[in-house]
C-alpha cells in the first residue's frame, strides 16, 4: 500500500500489476529520450548561429520526422493493446464474486456458494485494533485463494462507484443496472487496500476495499466457518 512522501506506483502484487508497471516504464523511458532529444534541439538552435543553406528544404528530413513519430507511437502501441487485452482476459475462473457499491458501503456476494454474502463497512477510529489503518480497515474483508483465477462482477445499486485496489491493478466503475467484469489473481498470500474511486456523496471518503489473499487450505476453512 501506499505510504507518506510515497512517489509513483505502489509494488505489484498480481501478474497484471507487472504487465502494467512494465508498460508505464516502457512508456516513460520514450518520453524521457523524446524530452532530452528535443531539448538537446532547442539548446542547438538557441546557442549557435551557423545552419546550412540546404537544410531549411530537405525531404529526407521531412520524411524522417513524419515517419519516425509514427514508428514511436507504433512502439507504445503493441505494449498497450496486450496490456488491456490481459485485462478484459478472464478464462476459467475458480471462484466468482459479486460486489455492489452502496451509499457508503460494498456488498460481496460469492456466488458460487448460496447464502454467502456480507456488507463491509468501513471500522470507525474508535473500533480500530491496534496496528490497523485508519480509514483504511474495514469489518468483512473480501477473502479469496491465492493462485487461483477469482472473477469479480462489479454493479452499484444507487450512484457511480469504482472498485480500486492499486496494488493489484484493479480499478473498474460500477454503474447502477450494469455488470462490468475484472480478473484479479494473488500469487503470494496478503491483504490489499483501495478506496472508491469515483466520487459518489458526501462519504465517498469512508468505504474502503480490503482484499485478503489467503491459501487454498485456509480459504476452505473460512467457507466452512461462513457457509
Amino acid at each position: 500500500m501506499a505510504n507518506p512522501m510515497h512517489l509513483g506506483l505502489q509494488d505489484a502484487m498480481s501478474p497484471l500489476m507487472e504487465e502494467l508497471l512494465y508498460f508505464h516504464d516502457h512508456t516513460l523511458m520514450i518520453i524521457f529520450l523524446i524530452s532530452m532529444f528535443v531539448l538537446y534541439t532547442i539548446s542547438v538552435l538557441l546557442l549557435t548561429n551557423l545552419y546550412h543553406t540546404n537544410a531549411t528544404d530537405v525531404q529526407e528530413m521531412e520524411m524522417i520526422w513524419t515517419i519516425l513519430p509514427a514508428l514511436i507511437l507504433i512502439t507504445i502501441a503493441l505494449p498497450s493493446l496486450r496490456t488491456l487485452y490481459l485485462m478484459d482476459e478472464t478464462t476459467n475462473p475458480c471462484l466468482t464474486i459479486k460486489v455492489i457499491g452502496h451509499q457508503w458501503y460494498w456488498t460481496y456476494e460469492y456466488t458460487d456458494f448460496s447464502q454467502l454474502e456480507f456488507d463491509s463497512y468501513m471500522l470507525p477510529t474508535q473500533d480500530l485494533p491496534q496496528g490497523h489503518f485508519r480509514l483504511l480497515e474495514v469489518d468483512h474483508r473480501m477473502i479469496v485463494p491465492t493462485n487461483s483465477s477469482t472473477r469479480t462482477l462489479i454493479t452499484a445499486e444507487d450512484v457511480l462507484h469504482s472498485w480500486a485496489v492499486p496494488s493489484l491493478g484493479i480499478k473498474m466503475d460500477a454503474v447502477p443496472g450494469r455488470l462490468n467484469q475484472t480478473s484479479l489473481t494473488s500469487p503470494n498470500p496478503g491483504v490489499f487496500y483501495g478506496q472508491c474511486s469515483e466520487i459518489c456523496g458526501a462519504n465517498h471518503s469512508f468505504m474502503p476495499i480490503v482484499v485478503e489473499a489467503v491459501p487454498m487450505q485456509h480459504f476452505q476453512s473460512w467457507l466452512k466457518t461462513n457457509s
